[in-house]
């Protein structure tokens, strides 16, 4: 009985999580600050490490145990890390300029978040995980940081854009399936950090050539 209480309440701190990671998606697509996206994008990680642990602990799955240290090393530690050097070099604190207004912005936020309800609810009515009904909401900060990456200029949010994306995902597998299989978690994590180098370099040759980080003028290359 008292094993039953635990996993029930274990299950609803999932789903607890689960809303915290949809507000961090919410608040990365309000933010103009990029230092205070940098700590949103931790924050998320960090409730993604938390939901993974519970899931390992619940399901008995060791593998998890794996994944939430690799989540905890890259996207707590080294991936922030390497970003706040990213805009310490090239002197960046402030993306003012986005292509759609902020509230124009959460209002098609709450959109795609009822569409991604509405299209997980058939696979979360299928699944019989722990965790099935987060699925909508880890559809939903797919969406959402989708959204970020298409309706900024600039390069650093673009990249937070897609690396919160990709936080979406994993926490969409962690409560579909229990995870991926440890070879393909490894290569995820290997691919996201040479990605994350070949952006830095990226985002320094921008800055080298047109002095802006705003990618809206690698056109003039294509009209050169």
């Amino acid at each position: 009985m008292m094993s039953g209480q635990i996993s029930g309440l274990m299950a609803q701190f999932i789903n607890l999580l689960a809303a915290i990671l949809l507000m961090l998606a919410f608040a990365m697509i309000s933010q103009r600050r990029i230092l205070s996206l940098i700590h949103l994008f931790t924050a998320q990680g960090v409730t993604l490490v938390a939901a993974t642990v519970i899931v390992g602990y619940l399901t008995h799955q060791p593998h998890l145990y794996v994944s939430a240290a690799i989540t905890l090393a890259l996207k707590v530690i080294l991936i922030p890390l390497l970003l706040h050097r990213v805009i310490t070099r090239l002197n960046v604190r402030w993306d003012v300029e986005t292509l759609v207004n902020i509230p124009t912005t959460m209002l098609i936020g709450i959109v795609l978040v009822m569409f991604a309800f509405h299209l997980a609810r058939p696979i979360s009515q299928l699944s019989t995980t722990i965790a099935h009904g987060t699925l909508g909401i880890a559809l939903a900060c797919v969406l959402l940081s989708f959204m970020m990456m298409i309706t900024r200029s600039k390069a650093v949010p673009q990249v937070i854009g897609f690396l919160s994306m990709e936080n979406g995902l994993f926490f969409a597998a962690t409560s579909a399936t229990y995870g991926m299989p440890m070879v393909v978690e490894l290569g995820i994590a290997l691919d996201v950090l040479v990605g994350i180098l070949i952006l830095g370099v990226f985002m320094f040759q921008i800055r080298e050539q047109f002095d802006s980080l705003d990618i809206r003028h690698l056109e003039k290359l294509k009209e050169d």
